[in-house]
């Protein structure tokens, strides 16, 4: 999040960050499949990532909040969610580390865009504000914890589904280990439980 020095920024970064969550139902397909959050996430291999083969869990739209964050990378501007199934939930509040088998993450990722119509309303009470909110769709991220089948990757599968719904390709799911690895003592996890 953008960091504020006065109450009016304080208030737009809360703006952006609930608009980012209330929004995040109108930019991912929601799964036509219904089930649990536990539902097995390895299905038939033309829907499941590459390598891990990891599917899109049935119902995760439903799982809860667990962060709202904002990655800028050079052109890169993104709004992210992430969301986790009852087992992560649990054990973020139980504060157990490693993450039991069966833990499920979810990160959807938007780009982040001006809203210039929040603006005109905030420009009476906070003169110069600006807000932003989500955009198009980027893709959405899954983390499966299986300790004896991903062994190989601290525990953890990995997925992406770009905003087509397609899995992306092994060459980048090759990344997803290293990128985690240098928070091992986290059990890979960068998401903290926001209070």
């Amino acid at each position: 999040m953008l960091h504020a020095t006065t109450g009016a920024l304080t208030y737009c970064g809360a703006l952006v960050s609930c608009a980012a969550v209330a929004l995040c139902t109108l930019y991912v397909t929601r799964p036509t499949a219904r089930g649990g959050p536990q539902a097995d996430t390895v299905a038939n291999a033309s829907n499941a990532s590459p390598i891990y083969g990891v599917t899109i869990p049935p119902g995760y739209r439903d799982w809860k909040l667990i962060a709202v964050d904002h990655l800028v990378v050079g052109k890169l501007d993104q709004l992210r969610a992430q969301l986790g199934n009852e087992i992560a939930i649990n054990a973020f509040k139980e504060g157990k580390v490693p993450f039991p088998d069966g833990t499920i993450f979810a990160a959807l990722h938007w780009t982040r865009v001006p809203s210039e119509d929040d603006d005109k309303v905030l420009a009476g009470p906070f003169p110069g504000a600006q807000s932003f909110v989500v955009g198009s769709p980027v893709n959405v991220q899954f983390m499966v914890k299986d300790s004896r089948k991903y062994a190989a990757t601290g525990g953890w599968g990995y997925a992406q589904f770009n905003k087509d719904g397609k899995p992306a390709d092994e060459a980048m799911l090759k990344t997803c280990f290293p990128c985690h690895e240098p928070i091992k003592a986290r059990d890979f996890i960068f998401t903290r439980y926001a209070p």
